[in-house]
């Protein structure tokens, strides 16, 4: 795409869809730009989404999260991956009401807190599916557990597919595609369906929150096999910052390239902003 067809595709942005850690933050550590790109987007009356593959928290702990770093967020501004396996259960399995969550408490609180009732140790209470997200608090008996009704045939759901967590922090981060993967080892059984980014179902939920066409929508993330794999399955705009995983060099065999590259979101807001006063 030439600089002026994505000069004229950023004048129709009306809302953008943010992911959290390698964008807006990493680890830890909120990138210092950030503030005033938000503040810039609250001005200019473009709305904004935070939204996140990570299912270790519950909404309510990233909502703590992003105003411990003093970020003016509501509940309607966030949206995870836990959320949307809330949604889709809801709205395509109603029947599925018992589940064998392997995830932190954090997120079986969640979803009980959305009605479903998550059965514990015992293989004796038998789920109606199963839902594997990333399990910061994971124990081994609740993976075998897992494992045990996956190999029973129960339907099989996971959060997202990242295989590690980015993190500023000197380690690795598991994460629900890798314990999937574990699973799928043992039993034979990849997920039924895997939520999260790349699926459109979070984006397409944000356009439906806000009455937005997929051209009024970009999706912002620093990972390209789900935040911008992502916004091309939902027609939406993507656009790439170097804050996180992806590299200048991963745009090379890339078989779905974003529709922009910027440094951060510093750049992101120029460029927006340029946009819109040529189309004044």
């Amino acid at each position: 795409m030439n600089s002026a067809a994505i000069e004229a595709q950023l004048a129709e942005i009306k809302h953008l869809a943010l992911d959290m850690d390698g964008t807006i933050y990493l680890g830890g550590t909120l990138f210092d730009f950030t503030p005033d790109f938000l503040k810039w987007l609250r001005e200019m009356g473009i709305g904004y989404t935070f939204l996140t593959n990570n299912s270790s928290k519950s909404a309510a702990d990233y909502l703590a999260h992003l105003r411990e770093m003093n970020l003016q967020v509501h509940s309607d501004q966030l949206y995870t991956s836990g959320m949307a396996t809330i949604d889709y259960l809801r709205t395509r399995h109603p029947e599925f009401r018992h589940l064998f969550l392997l995830g932190t408490e954090s997120l079986c609180d969640e979803f009980r807190q959305a009605g479903f009732s998550i059965v514990c140790q015992s293989s004796e209470a038998e789920p109606d599916a199963v839902v594997v997200a990333f399990d910061s608090e994971l124990v081994y008996s609740r993976l075998c557990l897992a494992g045990y009704w996956i190999e029973q045939g129960k339907p099989y759901i996971a959060t997202h597919p990242d295989l590690v967590c980015p993190t500023d922090q000197r380690t690795l981060l598991v994460d629900c595609g890798s314990i999937c993967a574990c699973l799928e080892k043992a039993t034979g059984r990849a997920p039924d369906v895997v939520l999260g980014k790349p699926h459109p179902l979070m984006l397409e939920a944000i356009m439906r929150r806000f009455d937005l066409e997929p051209r009024h929508l970009a999706m912002i993330g620093d990972r390209l096999s789900t935040d911008m794999a992502m916004a091309k399955n939902a027609a939406a705009m993507g656009i790439l910052v170097l804050t996180g995983e992806a590299t200048v060099a991963d745009l090379e065999d890339c078989p779905a390239p974003p529709d922009l590259v910027a440094a951060d979101l510093s750049e992101v807001g120029r460029r927006l902003s340029l946009a819109r006063s040529r189309a004044v």
